[in-house]
């Protein structure tokens, strides 16, 4: 049973996997050159479950079943695989801010600090991030822009997360008020502030700390996005120095670093710095290869429900593999060719979402 929030048409992509997800083509950036407004309440969206489990008759026996019990291990943060070291952050629900990544944005604070970062192709083929927090802090965040119709799928899966953005037009901002993604946009809420470093509109801020005091009551925490490989095991794949993305115009290479176990991230050549300190880094790099179709305002829409090309960077070593994704609400599945699930590094994870047939993984250092 599909949830009846928001319904968008359906598409195929080109690998011929039938899209079980449902799509509004489209986009739009935000006119964001004014201030922030004075706060109003946040908007709580009811969750339907897209789908019930009928129950299951078991023929009767005489032989007692055998259980086998494995040991789950201690509590992880569900967007790291880390081990827990504060129950009450790790109850918090996600929370997605949208990042400006045009030049006058640059250097951008909270990469380092994200659990997972999405980087997706937007118009005028410039690209914007998405940093989705939970374990840690950014305080502050930015510059914040506008958000696109895309992330409403994107960003299913993670249970009712925050969105923090700079708005968008009535048909932007009418589909995520209709989702299940809570709206904290600033002209929702008051707490939002602009720089004098950098010029309108690429110098809209926030604090994660602030977003999450607009969260509900009752929000709860994202469930877990990928898998993560437990202390001992191995790590698959053939050893990479890293690999070259291109997404449009814009060139990216993530280089592996085995002394301090992170792939540093350059754009156009250059190494990509974060305002908080140091260069961009991440323990885990996976690009997923994108169907776009066009949508409005000539901004192009991923299409993440579906199959595709996956390819997957960690502890120094590429796996060729399938992303799978059947519903918005389920998480990206990562399948390697021999069959078994990607296990990546406990850690942050930076999504690159590429266009088909532009990702080159790099040989042997």
């Amino acid at each position: 049973m599909r949830s009846p929030f928001f319904v968008l048409p359906a598409r195929r992509v080109a690998s011929s996997a039938v899209l079980l997800g449902l799509f509004v083509a489209g986009s739009s950036c935000s006119s964001s050159s004014g201030s922030a407004t004075a706060a109003s309440a946040p908007v709580t969206i009811a969750l339907v479950p897209t789908s019930t489990v009928p129950s299951e008759t078991i023929a009767p026996t005489t032989v007692a079943p055998t259980t086998t019990t494995t040991d789950p291990g201690p509590p992880v943060y569900p967007l790291t695989g880390i081990p827990v070291a504060d129950p009450v952050i790790a109850a918090r629900p996600a929370l997605v801010v949208k990042i400006d990544n045009a030049g006058g944005a640059r250097p951008q604070t909270g990469f380092n600090a994200a659990d997972i970062v999405f980087e997706e192709i937007v118009n005028a083929h410039i690209t914007r991030f998405a940093m989705v927090f939970q374990s840690r802090d950014s305080d502050p965040v930015g510059p914040i822009r506008s958000g696109r119709i895309q992330d409403i799928n994107l960003f299913g899966s993670y249970n009712r997360p925050l969105f923090a953005w700079s708005g968008g037009n009535k048909t932007v901002t009418a589909a995520v008020d209709a989702s299940d993604l809570v709206n904290l946009s600033q002209l929702r809420v008051g707490v939002y502030f602009r720089t004098t470093d950098k010029p309108v509109p690429h110098n809209l801020y926030s604090r994660t700390s602030a977003l999450w005091k607009k969260a509900p009551a009752g929000s709860q925490p994202p469930v877990r996005q990928f898998s993560y490989r437990r202390d001992g095991d191995a790590v698959a794949g053939s050893p990479s120095a890293g690999v070259d993305v291109k997404l449009d115009s814009i060139k990216v290479n993530w280089k592996w670093n085995a002394a301090k176990g992170l792939y540093f991230r350059q754009m156009g050549g250059n190494a990509h710095f974060d305002a908080a300190g140091g260069q961009v880094t991440t323990n885990n790099v996976v690009v997923l290869a994108m169907n776009y179709l066009p949508g409005i305002s000539d901004s192009p829409d991923a299409q993440t429900i579906g199959t595709g090309e996956a390819y997957v960077f960690t502890g120094g070593n590429y796996v060729h593999a399938t992303w799978t994704r059947t519903d918005r609400l389920l998480p990206f599945v990562l399948t390697a060719d021999d069959g078994s699930v990607v296990g990546l590094t406990p850690g942050r994870t930076f999504v690159e979402l590429p266009r088909v047939d532009l990702t080159q993984p790099l040989p042997a250092p």
